[in-house]
């Protein structure tokens, strides 16, 4: 792999200054925080990268290496053994290297303004004000815009047509002036905002904005794409779900594996909660060619939530400019609703988290095979114990700690109720059949990190 022996990289607007103390706490007393910085960093100039396996990106860059050097007016960094791609005639890409401080941002504001200050089981309130402060601290949330984001969700591995189809949808929403929201990688995270970007240059809207939204456990996996303007990385999956939710203000989904579909129940834990009476607006999009799969998704759904499940959102197979005229309107009902009631614009403040959505899920074999996959439970319950089990394959396929637990251990072992079992098996046989939970690395067959265990075995 081609290699930038050493870079020096200033700040341009992202960073807020750091003060001799948090930069000694990052470099001398906390080595964990910095190893986790190295590792976003590393992600970040890998970006457009077709790897998402971070046990082999970091294996080829193990000599990668950055260093946080004060200087009296401000702070640099040093890079060594970076990845080519992320620079053009030994330069940084300006992108590219934004991103790298909005890392260091992110991580030095929560361990040090959010995590030290608050207790190890902070309340859903507290949860739900440090998922606020960090995107407001990211100057995310603005108080002086209008509703116009479209949180885009779909999956990194898809095909070329699923790609293009998210691109024409991401274009026609960058006509109609709406801004895109996406977990920062490729496949469906990048093609909307790839589409917007050409929209909006049509429409010469020069405001654009790209919101990327990681995690330290998936950044590696799914690299920011270099459309993204403001990335954020939030402290885990729990709070990077709850960013997207309550900054969304219309959300679209495209095919994806395992990763969209524990999205998908995510939101369904909420909007299907009865004390959320106003509901989120959802759209399922795609190309004739992922027609099956939705059928698949619905199915898989229905069975596990019940029919009142199909309320909860709008399904389009090709139509773009439907599609695009569909989310611009729910976006202005949004606005008009709002406005009526005197809700934020920019934070949905009045969406009511389960503590179950809120804290964090450990995959380990044990929470694993302890969940309670059981249709006896109020539909809102068990979609939240349906999404950790998907957050559970979705570690164990691509994050580090779940890669080595499936390692060390065997494949995660899901226990419930046989036909809820049943259907869950036909559906995850659907998703590895279309290929859907990992980028094809040369025709490899993928090794299935979980085993649905029947009553009989």
């Amino acid at each position: 792999m081609e290699k930038i022996p050493h870079a020096i990289i200033h700040p341009f607007k992202s960073l807020n200054l750091l003060s001799r103390e948090e930069i000694e706490r990052l470099t001398s007393t906390r080595p964990d925080l910095f190893e986790l910085f190295r590792n976003c960093a590393l992600a970040i100039l890998n970006t457009d990268s077709n790897e998402d396996d971070a046990t082999r990106i970091y294996a080829s860059f193990a000599d990668f290496d950055i260093r946080l050097a004060p200087r009296p007016r401000g702070l640099r960094l040093e890079v060594f053994n970076a990845p080519a791609q992320s620079f053009v005639d030994g330069r940084m890409i300006r992108g590219i290297q934004e991103h790298l401080f909005s890392a260091l941002r992110d991580i030095v504001y929560t361990d040090i303004k959010i995590n030290t200050s608050q207790s190890q089981s902070p309340q859903p309130g507290q949860i739900t004000n440090n998922v606020f402060r960090i995107l407001r601290n990211a100057r995310v949330v603005r108080p002086d815009l209008p509703p116009r984001m479209a949180v885009c969700w779909g999956g990194h591995s898809i095909s070329r047509q699923e790609y293009d189809y998210a691109k024409q949808i991401g274009y026609e929403l960058g006509l109609r002036g709406v801004d895109i929201v996406t977990g920062c990688g490729i496949g469906a995270m990048k093609g909307p905002m790839k589409g917007a970007a050409v929209g909006h240059a049509k429409q010469q809207y020069r405001e654009g904005r790209y919101i990327g939204i990681s995690e330290p456990g998936i950044i590696a996996s799914e690299s920011p794409n270099a459309i993204v303007n403001e990335l954020v990385i939030m402290p885990d999956i729990e709070k990077r779900l709850e960013a997207f939710v309550r900054l969304a203000h219309t959300i679209v989904v495209f095919p994806g594996g395992v990763g969209t579909v524990e999205e998908i129940l995510y939101l369904l834990g909420i909007v299907m909660q009865p004390d959320n009476r106003e509901s989120i607006p959802v759209v399922f999009a795609g190309p004739e060619s992922a027609r099956e799969y939705f059928h698949c998704l619905e199915s898989f759904l229905v069975e596990c939530l019940g029919e009142r499940v199909r309320q909860y959102y709008q399904l389009f197979i090709g139509e773009p400019e439907t599609v695009g005229r569909a989310v611009k309107q729910s976006i202005q009902e949004v606005h008009t609703r709002r406005r009526r009631s005197g809700q934020a614009y920019y934070f949905n403040w009045e969406l009511q988290i389960d503590q179950s959505l809120q804290q964090p899920f450990l995959p380990t074999h044990e929470n694993m095979a302890g969940l309670r996959l059981d249709p006896r439970l109020p539909a809102h319950e068990l979609a939240s114990e349906l999404r950790r089990a998907f957050s559970g394959m979705v570690a164990g396929n691509l994050k580090p700690f779940g890669v080595q637990q499936v390692k060390a251990h065997g494949p995660y072992r899901l226990h419930g109720d046989p036909k809820l079992m049943q259907s869950m098996d036909t559906f995850l046989q659907i998703l590895v059949r279309e290929k859907r939970m990992k980028l094809d690395d040369g025709g490899s067959e993928y090794r299935p990190c979980y085993q649905i265990v029947k009553p009989a075995d």
